[in-house]
């Protein structure tokens, strides 16, 4: 029965996250916000709200391992699956911003996360707030820097005359779904992570990570097919920076999340920063500024490893 759960809450989680995103955009183009602006914060807080509410249920519901490895091993996932898949599809251009502003903001948030965690195995409200205002203050830099950019950003300008019924009922839609389905999701991982015989930190960092990872890996492969694989890589950074700065932070802001699992700090943790870490020097090495097939293959291969080896240690 946990499986049958864990489906229908996937299923739940992606309707719900479309239609807060739909929703979340065409609000905005009635209150006359620019396309650079929804783009860069509206789609971006929307689509982490699947990952938002499934640590907030989790968190609320007695199980912090979920809260916290949904972030961890989706931030994995995120690099070793899906920028691995995209670069299988074909090599990524990586651009300069990669290197100047996006990665190290993507490492600052992740040693920064862990520094919090394993100080006193705790992301405390304090510490919580400390993220969100990191992701606040990203984005303020990331708005000014693009005013001088030509690139315009992915949104649909379609949402710019929907109807506000259409948007109300959109609203519920998505509200509805994300609600149900992180619970059904949430309760379905419990449930097989004790069929199996596994924790549920383990489930968090595999099944749920993989599953909060689909929308990311939908957006980055019609970005790619459409040839703007440099969209893809900074949605994927963006992603993580995001999935630490606001569902960590936001979700700690409403209850502390303590640390019950050991191998999340002495474990998972090192295989998020060892991802995020090691697209810098691939960025370099070989092909300069790409993300070649070999290397987004040896991505996928190293997530096979980790995969490999959280379900066969003790």
């Amino acid at each position: 029965m946990g499986i049958v759960w864990l489906v229908l809450g996937f299923f739940l989680l992606v309707i719900g996250g479309e239609y807060l995103v739909r929703s979340s955009v065409a609000l905005s183009f009635k209150f006359n916000i620019s396309k650079m602006v929804i783009g860069m914060t509206v789609v971006s807080f929307a689509t982490s709200a699947p990952e938002l509410l499934v640590s907030l249920q989790a968190a609320l519901t007695g199980s912090p391992a979920i809260a916290i490895n949904n972030v961890v091993g989706s931030n994995i996932a995120n690099i070793g699956l899906v920028l691995g898949i995209i670069a299988m599809v074909g090599s990524i251009v990586v651009d300069k911003s990669f290197y100047k502003m996006n990665w190290p903001v993507m490492m600052l948030f992740s040693l920064v996360l862990y520094y919090f965690l394993w100080n006193d195995n705790l992301l405390s409200t304090l510490e919580g707030l400390v993220l969100f205002l990191g992701i606040i203050l990203f984005l303020v830099i990331l708005i000014k820097k693009s005013k001088n950019s030509t690139i315009a950003e992915e949104v649909d300008e379609a949402l710019a005359v929907v109807s506000n019924f259409k948007i109300t009922i959109w609203l519920l839609i998505g509200a509805v779904s994300l609600y149900f389905g992180s619970e059904w999701l949430v309760d379905g991982a419990k449930q097989f992570a004790e069929y199996i015989g596994v924790s549920e930190g383990v489930i968090g960092v595999s099944v749920i990570a993989i599953g909060t990872s689909i929308p990311e890996l939908a957006a980055s492969i019609i970005a790619a097919m459409k040839q703007e694989k440099a969209i893809s890589l900074g949605n994927l950074i963006g992603s993580n920076i995001f999935n630490i700065g606001s569902v960590l932070g936001l979700t700690a802001l409403v209850k502390p999340i303590p640390v019950t699992e050991s191998q999340i700090l002495s474990n998972d943790i090192f295989w998020m920063l060892g991802f995020a870490f090691i697209l810098l020097p691939m960025v370099f090495i070989k092909k300069k500024f790409q993300i070649t097939r070999i290397k987004g293959f040896l991505l996928i291969l190293g997530y096979g490893i980790f995969m490999f080896l959280i379900f066969t240690s003790k």
